[in-house]
């Protein structure tokens, strides 16, 4: 057998250890994987938080902003460590069937009805929604649906059902898209839509829609967050995903999401300790 040169050999050890070091790099670093609603990115309540988490524990956190539904898929599929989400019918299965683990409280905020200033539908000033929806169908205006499986669309849907009715035909937009795409639509198309008041918050001045339905009970919208389940992905941060449970359920976590007041409103209302 050819012996290689000892040179030879340090190259080929230096290689091998210039490839596995990134690895080791990453395996070292407290990386945490958190899915979540386009509400919480939207509305920059994130980018307030998670700075203050990492700097207190080293970690970070990289996020995937989709709708409920797909955030809560990820967590299935062991593409993440942990999910913030709100829709408590889905986060309630997805425990059940073992998918996620130590699903705590975290907030609410509310969902609004917004539309053209004109409200041609003349549904301005109401606070039952399910009425709201009736005279939305009867007026033969446009309402533009996210239809992405996201706890918006999830709710919405269910407004309909409730209403027993839904716009006909091309009055009825399903458009598969995040809600701040789904309310610049809205803007275009002089439509009405549900959204969740923080992300309409940030997109009002480039809409100019008007907020015309709110203060239903029914349009309460809490926020839980749920680990992925350790004993379904070996691979998971479950370390992390409990280390930014337990912060965002803290005192020191639930005063930062009381104090997120972009333009001195209050959007997001802590519940952790409720």
């Amino acid at each position: 057998m050819q012996r290689r040169p000892f040179t030879a050999l340090l190259i080929c050890a230096a290689a091998s250890c210039s490839l596995l070091a990134p690895l080791a790099q990453a395996q070292a670093r407290n990386v945490i994987r958190l899915s979540t609603t386009t509400s919480t990115e939207n509305s920059g309540l994130l980018k307030a938080l998670l700075p203050a988490f990492e700097a207190r524990t080293g970690a970070e956190v990289h996020v995937i902003s989709v709708g409920t539904g797909k955030a809560l898929e990820l967590g299935k599929n062991g593409d993440v460590d942990v999910t913030l989400v709100h829709a408590r019918t889905l986060e309630d299965k997805f425990v059940l069937e073992g998918w996620g683990v130590d699903r705590r409280d975290v907030m609410y905020n509310d969902f609004i009805v917004v539309g053209p200033a004109n409200d041609p539908a003349r549904i301005k000033g109401g606070k039952d929604v399910i009425a709201a929806f009736q005279k939305i169908a009867a007026s033969g205006t446009r309402f533009i649906s996210r239809g992405d499986n996201s706890g918006t669309d999830v709710m919405e849907k269910g407004y309909w059902q409730q209403a027993g009715t839904k716009p006909a035909g091309a009055g009825y937009v399903s458009a598969g898209l995040g809600m701040g795409e789904v309310l610049n639509m809205a803007s275009e198309m002089r439509a009405y839509t549900l959204t969740d008041r923080a992300t309409y918050g940030a997109y009002k001045a480039k809409t100019g829609l008007a907020v015309l339905v709110e203060g239903d009970k029914r349009m309460f919208n809490p926020y839980g967050i749920i680990a992925v389940n350790p004993a379904k992905h070996k691979g998971v941060n479950y370390q992390g995903a409990k280390q930014l449970i337990e912060w965002m359920t803290s005192s020191e976590g639930q005063a930062r999401i009381a104090a997120f007041k972009p333009e001195g409103e209050q959007l997001f209302f802590p519940t952790a300790a409720k």
